[in-house]
């Protein structure tokens, strides 16, 4: 939960909150408006919070550490790699680790086609002959389209279809092939 919603459910101000807690006005203020991270502050701080407000700790502090989705933390290592080794490198680190092969024979086909698709677009961009070494894997294409999980958030807050419309208008056509939809692989933070 929250901590913003959950004093609207308690009825409580955040002056109201921080007197009944012993913890700075101030201090709770920075975390109520997102200047503090509640997960980086002391376990004391948020105890009295929790103690307060009526939940445990880990009910406070969930919603700030819940780790993102495998496949979404897998896109974003591989997008930070590209970013770190440069396109050449990276192709060549991931040809001669194998990673896509011994991916698809775990089973784990998002992750293998993203980073053919990888592959391919980098060695199309940069007009470098495609690898022929993954024929049989490029005959897969996954059932259902795969979305960046912040589309699908905007879509469902909208209620409509339309970024999933864009996105897939938008896609790189490397990753579309394998029914990944992908705009960007450069611009992360």
């Amino acid at each position: 939960m929250y901590i913003n919603e959950l004093l609207k459910r308690k009825n409580m101000t955040q002056y109201q909150v921080a007197r009944q807690s012993g913890v700075p006005y101030m201090t709770l203020h920075d975390i109520c408006s997102g200047k503090t991270r509640l997960e980086k502050c002391s376990a004391d701080t948020v105890y009295k919070l929790a103690n307060t407000l009526g939940v445990t700790m880990e009910m406070l502090l969930e919603p700030y550490v819940t780790p993102r989705p495998a496949f979404e933390l897998f896109k974003s290592e591989t997008c930070h790699r590209l970013k770190e080794m440069g396109d050449v490198d990276f192709l060549i680190d991931t040809i001669e680790k194998g990673s896509i092969p011994r991916l698809f024979e775990m089973a784990r086909y998002p992750e293998s086609l993203y980073l053919l698709a990888m592959v391919d677009y980098l060695s199309r961009i940069n007009g470098i002959p495609i690898c022929d070494a993954y024929a049989d894997i490029r005959k897969t294409r996954l059932q259902a389209p795969l979305y960046p999980s912040g589309i699908l958030l905007e879509d469902a807050a909208s209620g409509s279809d339309r970024a999933r419309e864009q996105a897939k208008a938008a896609a790189i056509p490397e990753f579309l092939r394998f029914n990944i939809i992908e705009c960007e692989v450069r611009d992360v933070i």
